[in-house]
């Protein structure tokens, strides 16, 4: 399966962005779609996944209520809608595709290539 995020850029603090993250080459629905992030020296962190029904999302803590994860099967396209942005957030953002729910990175299958999202006035 190959995954392609897009959306990122640049915005100020308390702004919005959407990422969207497009997947092709599998059967999309079958599988749990993740979203994560790295920032500059840290490692990759989990932001949030959504299983393949829709129906059960989960979210890092520093992200809750602010950010959410949707999922369109029939476009084969899952989203991130990002809000009240903070310069903390600043990072290459990369979707993900698994089988099993998991805030782990080793628990997902294939990636797709990023997406910076820069948060700075």
């Amino acid at each position: 399966v190959q995954l392609q995020a897009s959306g990122g850029g640049l915005v100020q603090p308390g702004g919005s962005l959407r990422l969207s993250c497009v997947v092709s080459g599998r059967t999309f629905s079958t599988y749990l779609l993740g979203w994560f992030r790295q920032a500059p020296g840290k490692e990759r962190e989990f932001v949030a996944f959504i299983t393949w029904s829709g129906g059960n999302t989960h979210y890092a803590e520093s992200v809750k209520g602010r950010f959410f994860i949707s999922r369109d099967n029939a476009a084969n396209t899952a989203y991130l809608q990002m809000n009240s942005l903070k310069p903390e957030d600043t990072a290459i953002y990369y979707c993900a595709a698994g089988y099993f729910s998991s805030v782990s990175p080793n628990a997902y299958v294939s990636w797709g290539q990023g997406t910076l999202v820069t948060v700075s006035s």
